[in-house]
């Protein structure tokens, strides 16, 4: 399982890029995995401040459908349109093309809950 050291990741199988104040999330290789064949992308939260452990979107997969929940606390300032006619880019790319949403995090956001990649591993056992 693909699991890059460079992001951070969460217990619900997010995985978070944080640039400046910007964290870029989507679902890990995991989570893709564990879906199955992605078929449509739900995102209505773009323009919202949200805080940690809200919903923020949903995946549906072929056999199921699972909330997305936000890493950090932070308004929601983009996208990721690619993924609206190719939901597939989440199973097919999910650290790259795949990514779901951008974040704007401001300078007081609470890092201190994301796991590194090698946490994250532990935590799947």
């Amino acid at each position: 399982m693909n699991t890059p050291s460079e992001l951070k990741y969460t217990k619900d199988h997010e995985w978070v890029r944080i640039e400046g104040n910007i964290a870029t999330i989507g679902i890990t290789d995991f989570a893709q995995s564990e879906l199955g064949d992605i078929v449509f992308v739900d995102v209505d939260a773009v323009d919202d401040e949200l805080s940690a452990g809200d919903v923020f979107g949903s995946v549906e997969a072929v056999k199921t459908v699972s909330d997305l929940f936000l890493p950090l606390s932070g308004k929601v300032v983009e996208f990721n349109t690619k993924i609206e006619d190719e939901p597939e880019l989440l199973n097919t790319d999910p650290y790259g093309n795949g990514w779901i949403i951008k974040l704007d995090i401001g300078e007081s956001a609470d890092t201190s809950q994301l796991l590194s990649a090698e946490q994250y591993q532990a935590s799947l056992g």
